[in-house]
């Protein structure tokens, strides 16, 4: 053979075959290239979003957190007293510090990072020196404690205000009798600070150390580490003296002095201390690197970094933080979020992969007639294998890459192995799915015509194990999951995670059998009337293939994961809303500090009188109220909360909150009502309302009470485990009008659209002590976290998928079985079948199967939700740790009905739509096209 004619013939060997089938079906071609795109996108996609979400979670906790908890601290004493005064001079003036400060900085260990700009070091009296000077101010006759600091890069972090900046006039040693200093705005306001001031500082030796005032300055960044670490710094603060009497404060203060200035506070008696802080920078760090900075932390606090920390800067300095908290409960809140976002990946996983499957089943059933000619003319099933591979790897391929690579543009900041894996597995799945559904239907011939029904079909004894099977691992996992919940110690755990995947998949089995029995009673009872559309619709509806279980299951997989994940949402969304009504009481509180303050008649009118308000609700607060000793003669020295209420407009609020209600006739006090400032009849028993906690302790006798609001008797009249006005869980409710000494500390209001400014406006015009809180505010505090937030969208993203997936499984098995029902449609014309008949044979024909799918989904949604409710705790993804967030004890799964109803509607709606679809189309065509000679449709 020449070479000119060996080329052509091998050529032809290889290019025609996928060429060909690529031209014959190119739309075909295309959407089987947008279902893989799409699905690999949302593979690779996935796993990049839960590192996203994750590394930003770390990033957003680091850099909320308050900068002294975070900072990392390296302190200890003063050079010791047995070296030379010259080497303890040298060892705290600003160059030497400074060296040791870099040395520190470069041998954290990895991945602990510091930023430099806003770490500082210094030397500070760790004790507050009082001050004599007259000019301070006293509010309650005591001397102002100062505390002296020699901070570095004072110039670079703050803005001069008035004077100059504090310099060191030579050289200054523990001799030295006077240094500059300079102070923030805020303590030279506060304790009357001038330019010029002078402070007189005691020495060891009965000396002083004149400190002037030469500059006041104002923070550049005040809530920066810089600042922040030790707010002392910025702002002064009134400190209480630890007294059993009425609380008398004094003020503490701060004074800046340049870092060269450090030898001379080693003379006073302030027990001067170096530090150098160093405040972490987390912009480079991810989720996958807080096992390695837990233990670089435990490692700088009690391990070989604190040995090297001492090394550089002296044997005796520590290293505190409290980042190591920080990090465990970022990690806690982690692994209750995983769990729970690994349910939703899996079930949008296994909808897919049945999705992909039915895909291969389509295009193998499609090409039957095609591989089964081929096969009985010598074709081996390793060689069609192969061509169906080359020629599904030419489309998948490409589009499995290009999903990848729009996963990787869309979702940034994450590794790129984990969604190399999820878009691989994907291109493999579809790939290996035709050839192998093509060797499992031509591994024998099988005779012309052989029948398949649905309706008829025989289980076999293999399928009926491996239905049994699936039965026990669905059972496992359900009971696993209501027992443990969604934690395991080891990690997520993918078989309690498969949990809402079984119970679908055993759903469809168990329908799949139980399908025949309604489908021949309806087939009975429409053979009695005088149509034939409705027996012939229900008639082929039965003799649909017995493969028809993998639509069904991919159906009710879908919908149970779109139903799990609205429920997912709707508890976490009303676990937000129960915990703004338990931290508020109703749509707006005001109240003084601690309830204690009694609010002005004026803010209670302008309360009222704020638009949006309905109606509002006093309420006078007493904490700390003695019970009756318990049985066994113990005391409570908590006490328990004494709430006075209007009793009608209480049991308003509790209705319309949801907290606690109860009857107002239950709560009226009878008989003479006392008057005010006059002692109450000792004879007179109020009705009270009490938590369980408290009525264990009344009992049903009458009890004596003593408290601010008066001395009075009460009796149980009811208990109830909640209320508005506190969040306590020892309280006990009662009349206001029976109370002695009657006053309003609390008022709850309710409305829509409060007008919060109007309602600010009087709090503030009543005095700085008094506050308000809207239940909408305390809301939008739990949603925080960039971990929540992603969680949520992983959620939304699972709802959208798991609908889109069963639509086109739908759409999948109408299409599997198009060109035959267009074949009969064209026969049934010929023999005077109209178009409105034809239209209803086919929306007939689909909706035993739509209606399975549908009710199937229904039911399965609502079971699973059920059935797994008890396992699992939203309250790490719904709360944060915003005021009120640690009220719930949990937040359980919710059914959302719309959830449940719209994807089970649109299976509907689409079967049909596609039944009506087809044959308008299919009567625009006419029937000479379908009925050609010799055609096997």
């Amino acid at each position: 053979m020449s070479p000119r004619t060996r080329t052509p013939r091998v050529s032809a060997a290889c290019a025609p075959w996928v060429r060909t089938r690529l031209r014959t079906a190119p739309g075909a071609s295309a959407a089987f290239a947008l279902l893989v795109l799409v699905t690999a996108f949302l593979a690779a996609a996935f796993p990049r979003a839960v590192d996203r979400y994750e590394g930003q979670g770390l990033r957003h906790d680091l850099g909320v957190v308050e900068p002294r908890r975070d900072v990392l601290e390296v302190s200890g004493p003063q050079p010791g007293l047995e070296l030379p005064v010259r080497a303890r001079e040298k060892a705290v003036r600003g160059a030497t510090m400074g060296a040791a400060q870099r040395r520190i900085l470069r041998t954290l260990p990895d991945p602990v990072r510091a930023d430099a700009a806003q770490s500082a070091y210094g030397v500070r009296t760790s004790k507050g020196i009082p001050a004599s000077e007259t000019w301070f101010p006293r509010p309650y006759g005591l001397d102002p404690s100062l505390t002296y600091v020699t901070q570095s890069g004072l110039a670079d972090h703050a803005v001069l205000r008035t004077g100059s900046w504090p310099k060191v006039h030579g050289k200054v040693t523990m001799r030295t009798r006077e240094v500059e200093a300079a102070v923030t705005e805020a303590t030279a306001k506060a304790l009357h600070i001038e330019r010029g001031a002078t402070v007189a500082v005691p020495t060891r030796g009965g000396g002083t150390l004149t400190v002037r005032v030469t500059g006041i300055v104002a923070p550049k960044q005040p809530e920066a580490s810089y600042w922040s670490a030790e707010q002392l710094l910025r702002t002064p603060s009134l400190v209480p003296i630890p007294t059993k009497e009425t609380p008398r404060y004094y003020w503490t203060a701060a004074l800046l002095l340049p870092p060269d200035a450090a030898p001379a506070l080693l003379s006073t008696t302030g027990q001067p201390e170096v530090y150098w802080r160093l405040a972490p920078d987390g912009s480079g760090l991810t989720s996958r690197d807080v096992p390695r900075l837990r233990t670089a932390i435990a490692s700088l606090e009690g391990g070989p970094g604190l040995l090297a920390m001492r090394e550089l800067a002296g044997d005796t300095v520590t290293v505190t933080t409290d980042l190591d908290e920080v990090l465990a409960a970022y990690e806690d809140m982690r692994a209750a979020i995983e769990p729970v976002v690994t349910v939703a990946a899996v079930g949008i996983g296994a909808v897919a992969a049945v999705v992909l499957l039915m895909t291969g089943g389509l295009v193998a059933g499609r090409r039957h007639a095609e591989l089964a000619l081929l096969r009985a003319r010598g074709a081996s099933l390793t060689g069609i294998g192969g061509r169906l591979l080359a020629e599904t790897a030419v489309t998948a391929v490409p589009a499995g890459a290009l999903g990848l690579l729009l996963a990787v543009l869309a979702v940034g900041e994450a590794r790129l192995w984990p969604a190399t894996v999820g878009a691989g597995a994907v291109v493999v799945l579809v790939c290996a799915a035709l050839p192998l559904r093509t060797a499992l239907l031509h591994r024998r011939h099988r005779a012309h015509g052989e029948r398949d029904d649905l309706a008829t079909a025989r289980p076999s004894r293999r399928r009926t194990v491996a239905e049994l099977t699936l039965l026990v691992l669905a059972v496992g996992a359900v009971v696993a999951l209501r027992r443990r919940g969604t934690d395991s110690e080891g990690g997520t755990d993918l078989l309690v995670s498969a949990a809402p995947v079984l119970v679908a998949l055993i759903a469809a089995v168990v329908l799949v059998r139980l399908y025949p029995l309604p489908l021949r009673l309806a087939l009975r009872s429409v053979s009695r009337l005088r149509g034939a559309v409705g027996f012939l619709s229900l008639a082929r509806a039965g003799r649909s293939s017995a493969a028809g279980t993998l639509p069904l299951l991919a159906l009710l997989v879908a919908l149970t994961t779109a139903a799990f994940g609205g429920s997912v949402l709707a508890g976490v969304a009303d676990a937000r809303d129960d915990a703004a009504v338990l931290a508020t009481g109703a749509d707006a509180r005001i109240s003084g500090q601690g309830d204690a303050v009694p609010l002005p008649a004026g803010l209670i009118r302008a309360a009222g009188e704020a638009d949006g308000v309905r109606e509002v609700v006093r309420a006078q607060i007493e904490y700390g109220v003695a019970l009756p000793p318990a049985a066994d003669g113990a005391e409570d020295a908590k006490g328990a909360t004494l709430i006075g209420v209007d009793p009608e407009a209480y049991a308003r609020l509790a209705r319309t909150v949801g907290l606690g209600t109860f009857p107002a006739d239950r709560l009226k006090a009878t008989g003479a009502r006392p008057v005010k400032g006059e002692p109450a009849d000792r004879e007179r028993v109020l009705p009270v309302l009490a938590s369980p906690s408290v009525a264990q302790r009344l009992g049903s006798r009458p009890q004596d009470l003593q408290s601010l609001a008066g001395d009075f008797r009460v009796r149980l009249a009811g208990t109830v485990t909640r209320t508005p006005a506190v969040t306590d869980s020892s309280f006990m409710i009662v009349d206001a009008s029976a109370l002695t000494h009657r006053q309003t500390t609390a008022l709850l209001l309710t409305g829509d659209h409060l007008d919060a400014r109007a309602l600010r406006a009087a709090a503030t015009k009543a005095g700085e002590h008094f506050s308000v809180q809207l239940r909408s505010e305390e809301r939008a505090a739990y949603v925080d976290t960039p971990m929540q937030n992603g969680a949520e969208q992983i959620y939304l993203a699972a709802i959208a998928a798991g609908a889109g997936y069963a639509l086109l499984a739908v759409l999948l098995s109408l299409l599997r079985t198009a060109p035959e029902r267009t074949t009969l449609l064209a026969r049934l014309r010929t023999m005077g079948l109209t178009s409105r008949q034809g239209g209803r044979l086919l929306g007939f024909e689909a909706m035993p199967q739509a209606l399975l799918a549908a009710v199937g989904g229904l039911l399965v949604g609502r079971a699973t939700i059920a059935l797994l409710a008890p396992g699992i705790d939203l309250t790490h993804l719904a709360l944060s740790t915003g005021p009120g967030s640690g009220l719930l004890d949990t937040a359980p799964l919710r059914t959302d009905p719309w959830s449940l109803v719209l994807p089970a509607l649109g299976v509907i709606v689409l079967a049909a739509a596609v039944a009506g679809v087809q044959a308008w189309w299919t009567g625009r065509r006419g029937s000479i096209t379908e009925l050609r000679a010799g055609d096997s449709r």
